[in-house]
């Protein structure tokens, strides 16, 4: 049995960092360490724990079973020891500095950023947030190592490591210029079906879902034209006949500044839910506890 004071806690410290960066080289940059000496960690963290722990791959320094069972248990201790070692550092986001990162879909940017950037600018201005795509990442791996801090959106299958919370539920609504065809008139299935669409082909969950819809119904087949993401639909359909279907909070948004209306299309579709997530290793957190409450208090619907 290996006890606390048989192990180096900087060992630990090289574990996590090749379990998440997965090359010898970038975590001796990341470390301000030699590329030896970080072997040399690993040399011995092989044989405290008698395993090969990381095997050199095509891919990367890929971890055994054995590495893969200590990894949440590792950073979940180095994350106690951190936040033992700096309980005295009070998290007061009025004169906070701290730098946020939070993974969102392009619809989430759009809807999010901008009431976030100017509540965050009024009541804690020192605060830094930046986003990262989350269809681009590891949303478990990204939010385990700390470097993603939030997650928003409508994730399905997501890991049992991380916590989530409400925010709220949202239908698909189909958004077209003002003065279309549709516009103002009871717009029945022969009348929806008859439109020239605009389809969002992203792969992204839940949204392939919705797209398995749409081409059941005749639609996505039928469509000359499709884009991946949602950002520039609003441009499009503001300019041409074209009907979009989109979450409607993302209607919100874009009907004033782009003259644009929408309406609930005559398809049975679901709900869409937008939830927050965190990782259990930062359930704790003061900064990480703030951020996600300041979300909930400003977007949560009950």
């Amino acid at each position: 049995m290996i006890e606390p004071h048989d192990i180096d806690l900087n060992l630990l410290v090289v574990f996590q960092e090749v379990f998440q960066e997965r090359q010898i080289s970038a975590v001796a940059r990341r470390l301000k360490l030699s590329q030896p000496a970080v072997s040399n960690a690993l040399a011995r963290l092989r044989r405290t724990f008698d395993d090969e722990l990381f095997v050199r791959t095509s891919q990367g320094m890929q971890p055994t079973p054995l590495a893969s069972q200590l990894a949440e248990p590792v950073a979940a201790a180095l994350a106690h020891v951190s936040q033992a070692l700096n309980r005295q550092e009070a998290f007061t986001a009025a004169n906070s500095e701290r730098h946020f990162t939070i993974a969102m879909t392009d619809v989430g940017e759009v809807y999010f950023m901008p009431g976030l950037i100017e509540k965050c600018r009024r009541l804690a201005p020192g605060i830094q947030i930046s986003t990262v795509r989350a269809g681009n990442i590891d949303i478990k791996a990204d939010m385990e190592s700390g470097r993603v801090d939030l997650a928003i959106g409508a994730f399905d299958n997501v890991s049992g490591a991380l916590y989530q919370r409400r925010l709220f539920r949202q239908n698909y609504v189909s958004m077209f210029r003002r003065g279309h065809a549709l516009s103002g008139k009871k717009v029945t299935g022969k009348d929806f079906l008859a439109a020239q669409h605009l389809v969002v082909s992203s792969r992204e969950s839940p949204y392939d879902r919705i797209n398995q819809l749409l081409e059941k119904a005749g639609i996505r087949t039928s469509s000359q034209f499709s884009v991946p993401h949602f950002t520039a639909v609003p441009y499009i359909v503001s300019t041409t006949d074209l009907v979009v279907t989109v979450p409607q909070k993302l209607a919100d948004s874009a009907a004033a500044p782009f003259n644009l209306e929408y309406i609930r299309p005559p398809l049975r579709l679901p709900s869409l839910q937008t939830n927050i997530f965190w990782h259990r290793r930062f359930n704790q957190d003061q900064g990480n506890q703030w951020l996600r409450g300041f979300i909930s208090e400003h977007f949560a619907e009950q």
